[in-house]
């Protein structure tokens, strides 16, 4: 059976978008749990953009535009959802005296888990969709505008430092490692 015809041109394009987009949807579905070939899908692309980039000689605003980017989702994915830092603030409004910690601190008060800003599958879908766009505008002389490289470069080091600091400190304080490749809670698989 064929579908009715649609009575205007706004829905014609409206009914092929949608369909596209299931489609689409369907195939992000059925690519979840395959998290390292996610990745390394990703990285083929970074390594094709790259390569774009180091031998055209050009583009290096988009690729510096796609760092603040990609830096930008990995805060994200690092942080928690949830800072304890900041509910300490919040603590003297709900009867907590200020040495006090609202984190547990023993067996029988709540456990609340570590809860991401961004997941891991939002995080991948998001740069490489920006890859795949810096890659696309790499083809483009619009997108090539003269600058000096080395300042960008020396510019996104110090930027990283700048935002990443306390994270940093963060995961060396609490051992923390925010990718664990498919291990479950506990460490096994």
């Amino acid at each position: 059976m064929d579908a009715p015809e649609p009575e205007t041109p706004f829905a014609a394009v409206s009914a092929q978008t949608s369909r596209v987009s299931r489609i689409y949807q369907s195939y992000l579905d059925k690519s979840t749990p395959y998290v390292a070939y996610r990745w390394i899908g990703t990285g083929v692309l970074f390594v094709l953009l790259a390569l774009r980039i180091v031998f055209a000689q050009g583009w290096y605003i988009v690729a510096y535009s796609l760092g603040i980017y990609l830096l930008n989702l990995f805060l994200a994915f690092i942080s928690p959802k949830f800072d304890p830092s900041l509910d300490q603030d919040t603590d003297m409004e709900d009867g907590v005296p200020a040495g006090q910690s609202a984190l547990p601190t023993k067996n029988d008060q709540e456990f609340k888990p570590f809860v991401r800003r961004l997941p891991e599958f939002k995080f991948w879908h998001a740069a490489t969709r920006a890859v795949a766009l810096a890659f696309a505008c790499c083809w483009s002389e619009i997108f090539n505008l003269p600058v000096f490289w080395p300042v960008l470069v020396v510019y996104w080091l110090i930027l990283v430092f700048l935002t990443m600091r306390k994270q940093i400190q963060a995961m060396i304080k609490y051992r923390y490692v925010p990718w664990d490749f498919g291990k479950t809670k506990y460490g096994a698989k």
